[in-house]
């Protein structure tokens, strides 16, 4: 059933260190990181028509919902609930996913690290650079991409995480839609899954998800890779994103995966145009009303390419770092990267300038 309402945390500002969120009249902290709120953005659905309006806190806390109240409030409440360790990592600040592609076609790198001890010390070194979480994949999901192998995939991204897994403080997630992929990760040291099918691809991945016992990364795509680009279409792109993974995430729970080892991903460019792209940039923050960490992984794609005339992948750091600082600040709560060191130069001058507080100081 769709939803009726939605509640999107509007009004945001960074909050200094160590500052309650209570100290500024009218304001709430947002998922227990590093922003408050101050208003809401209240979406309100009926068949294909939406009403969009803003409300104070105050007004929204007191307004009779009627029926919808539950939907309303279920929402709100997710929107304060701080976000659960992820692994052991704390979500109280931004932190950063270098990618790491074992593949010869990605769309990014054009297959530099290819070979499994390119990899690892690919991953030895977004590590140093200030990487939080190292993504291993083994299978290429650009746009028009051919599937591989299981067992191709098994080999060319086992050898990386064993030459990873407790050699680096990064966290390792492996990047499949497989459940098989999975397993072997899983048993070779990897601490994270991250599926751009939501666990709908293998007909296994949900229970083998639940097997690992490992936190998983709910990505929205409309597609599989070969055709996803052909001709994307929503109703409305934002709530109808929030649909599935709320979805997604309700299948997982009742499954057997605790809420607090989800994260979702809106899978920017995974069947999406350069307008739906940037329709859910600009509402990323509603992903916090389904109660999860929110990821986004915006990285050197097309549509920084189609913003800034930047043809080639590897020279669109700078459009990057726009879209990681854009997600930020509307709280997400890792960003997916391939320039790791200058998204932690970034991060740190962002947050350092908007707080008034120098990490760790």
């Amino acid at each position: 059933m769709l939803r009726e309402i939605y509640v999107r945390p509007v009004g945001l500002f960074p909050t200094a260190q160590g500052e309650r969120a209570e100290t500024v009249l009218g304001s709430l902290r947002l998922a227990g990181g590093w922003l408050d709120f101050t208003a809401i953005e209240v979406i309100e659905r009926s068949g294909a028509r939406l009403d969009r309006r803003l409300t104070g806190l105050t007004d929204f806390l007191e307004r009779d919902w009627g029926r919808r109240t539950l939907n309303a409030a279920d929402m709100f409440e997710a929107l304060r609930e701080p976000r659960q360790r992820l692994a052991g990592l704390s979500l109280d600040r931004p932190r950063i996913m270098g990618v790491v592609n074992v593949t010869p076609d990605s769309f990014s790198d054009g297959g530099a690290h290819a070979t499994a001890q390119a990899a690892i010390d690919h991953g030895f070194r977004l590590e140093e650079e200030g990487a939080d979480i190292l993504d291993i994949g083994g299978e290429s999901t650009r746009p028009g991409a051919a599937p591989v192998s299981i067992e191709e995939e098994i080999a060319r991204v086992l050898p990386v995480i064993e030459g990873l897994a407790g050699k680096t403080r990064a966290l390792i997630s492996i990047d499949t839609r497989h459940a098989a992929v999975m397993r072997a990760a899983a048993a070779a040291g990897a601490d994270i899954i991250n599926d751009v099918a939501a666990l709908t691809h293998d007909a296994e991945a949900l229970a083998t998800a639940v097997e690992t016992g490992l936190p998983v990364i709910l990505m929205h795509a409309q597609g599989d890779p070969r055709t996803m680009q052909d001709d994307p279409r929503y109703d409305d792109v934002l709530t109808d994103v929030f649909d599935f993974l709320e979805a997604r995430v309700d299948a997982c729970v009742r499954a057997g995966i605790p809420k607090g080892k989800l994260i979702v991903d809106p899978g920017i460019g995974f069947g999406k145009s350069l307008t739906h792209n940037l329709e859910l940039l600009a509402g990323l923050s509603l992903l916090h009303g389904l109660g999860v960490a929110v990821l986004l992984g915006a990285s050197r794609k097309s549509f920084i390419g189609k913003l800034t005339g930047v043809p080639q992948a590897g020279d669109r750091v700078m459009g990057s770092l726009g879209a990681a600082l854009a997600a930020v600040s509307q709280g997400a709560q890792i960003v997916r990267v391939h320039d790791v060191k200058a998204t932690r130069e970034a991060l740190t001058v962002w947050q350092a300038s908007t707080s008034g507080v120098v990490a760790g100081a």
